[in-house]
Parts: structure tokens; sequence; C-alpha cells
């Protein structure tokens, strides 16, 4: 896992590394378009909501959302990546705070009717990613949802499958969502989930 450093080195060229690995239909970013836009129009069915970004990087996708009048908070835990997004949110409520701890005082009073994550949260462990839905649940406002957009597998024999095709450049420190383990883990919660490529998928929990 790349630390806060690295995520600071990588920042400004960010976007084009993924960029490439999505025009080329790559792991790790095949789909990654389409997860963005699948996310923005889910949350487009709603009017002007209050929306949580977790891990939001350089603000690709809640820049959108913010030009359409959304009240953004996010979380970020990569210092250079923040000071790229506020220039394009300058009014956004960008913290700096690294969400495998939790997450920060300065949110615990609000709630939101969208929380969302997008390429952030493989970062957890299986064990953790369950824990962390779950308190970001309690965020929630009646009827709210979080939205996770990642590098997900339907299966973990797609992931074996996606593993092997691309051993050369797989990353063994992150761990990939599989959602018919997430699925097991949060038995008694509304969820589903959107195959968007290979190696890519939305998940969708609704506040219980």
């Amino acid at each position: 896992m790349l630390d806060n450093k690295g995520f600071d080195l990588w920042a400004d060229g960010y976007d084009k590394s993924v960029e490439l690995s999505e025009e080329n239909d790559e792991y790790p970013f095949a789909g990654y378009k389409d997860v963005l836009n699948t996310i923005y129009n889910i949350v487009h069915k709603r009017g002007k909501a209050r929306i949580l970004d977790v891990g939001f990087g350089t603000g690709i996708l809640t820049k959108k959302l913010y030009d359409d009048g959304y009240k953004i908070y996010g979380i970020d835990f990569s210092q250079k990546m923040i000071e790229i997004a506020k220039e394009k949110m300058p009014l956004a409520r960008l913290i700096k705070y690294d969400f495998s701890k939790g997450l920060p005082e300065e949110i615990k009073d609000s709630s939101f009717d969208y929380i969302i994550s997008t390429y952030a949260m493989h970062h957890l462990e299986d064990e953790e990613k369950v824990k962390f839905i779950e308190k970001l649940e309690n965020y929630l406002n009646k009827d709210g949802k979080i939205i996770i957009g990642d590098i997900v597998f339907e299966t973990k024999k797609l992931l074996e499958e996606c593993k092997v095709n691309y051993n050369e450049y797989w990353d063994d420190e992150e761990v990939y969502f599989v959602f018919e383990d997430l699925r097991k883990s949060l038995l008694n919660k509304n969820i589903s989930f959107t195959e968007i490529s290979h190696c890519s998928g939305v998940i969708q929990i609704s506040k219980s």
C-alpha cells in the first residue's frame, strides 16, 4: 500500500496514469470513467444533497457534483491531493485524515445523503472494510446510500483469473473487493453490485 508520501508524489500524474490504464481496458483501471459516471448518475437522481467522499483524491468525481451545487465533504490523507482538489472546489469541506483509522472528529455530528468512495477502500483488509462500512452507515440520512466504486470482482474465481492474466502488474498489497464475500459479511444489509468492467464495479448499500 502506498503511504501518504507515495500518494503525494503520485498526485500530479495520478489522473494521467489512470487514464492510460482505462483507455487500454487494462487492470487496474479498466472501466474507471464508467464507474465514476455510474455513481454520478445515481447521485443525480436526488436533488441537492450532502455528500461525503472518502478518499476523494484529486476530486474528479466530486468536482462535477460540486459544480452542480451539491454540498461536498471529503476525507483524504494526501496533502498534495487535497491541495489539487481544493483549487477545484474552494468551498468544499476537505479534511486531511487517514480513514483506515476511522472517521475524523470534524464530521462526528454530521449526516449525509450519500457517502461515496472510489478506488480507495481496497487499501483496507476485508474485515476492516466491513467494520468501516458499518460505521459509515451511522452517518447516513434516512434513505441514504453508501456507494463504492472500485476494483471489484463478483466472485473469488474472477479475481483469481484477473490475477493470472495480469500477474506481472498485480499488486499483492491491495485487497480487492469480492462481492459474494462482502454480501455474506453484510448479510442483513440492502446491498447490490453492478459490474462495470472485468476488474471494476459499483457497490450500493442502502441505509437499513
